[in-house]
């Protein structure tokens, strides 16, 4: 895996893409009580400031994600904290043992409205994809299901009216 560009540890106003894969393509998030433990440390670090959340989806092998880092934190640590926070949980509360994570992670900076746009409708669409849901709406695990408290689209990468 490349070493990330310097500028990226220096300001916490970027925003990104993500996606992380479970070790050797397992099914990881199959079970509802795993995904909604993976969703649970999310959430937690995003209420304690470490990153703001914008999208996600949570498939049975992998997630993707836009999201931002949190004041002076940079995105590696906001991916250590999601992946390490989770398997520390797992093994605590759900008794997982096993290798959980792949090694490294695909990360893309969001440039513009338009980059922000195509990330969103490919966070959408992969459950449709996949064909476990026949519209975004219904697949529980995304935030295009609802009911998630998201944070907003950054002002630099919102829409032109």
């Amino acid at each position: 895996m490349a070493k990330p560009p310097k500028d990226r540890s220096s300001s916490p106003l970027y925003t990104y893409f993500i996606t992380a894969n479970a070790w050797n393509g397992h099914a990881l998030f199959q079970s509802e009580r795993v995904v909604k433990l993976f969703l649970e440390t999310i959430f937690d670090y995003r209420r304690q400031g470490k990153l703001r959340v914008h999208d996600f989806v949570v498939m049975r092998n992998h997630f993707h994600m836009i999201l931002t880092p949190g004041e002076g934190v940079t995105l590696e640590r906001v991916v250590q904290f999601i992946r390490g926070g989770f398997s520390f949980r797992a093994g605590k509360e759900l008794g997982i043992k096993t290798e959980i994570w792949q090694r490294g992670y695909v990360d893309h900076r969001i440039r513009d409205a338009k980059d922000y746009e195509h990330h969103r409708e490919y966070i959408r669409m992969n459950p449709v994809q996949a064909h476990l849901a026949e519209a975004p709406e219904e697949y529980p695990y995304s935030s295009a299901h609802g009911g998630f408290e998201l944070d907003p689209v950054p002002q630099g990468l919102k829409p032109a009216d």
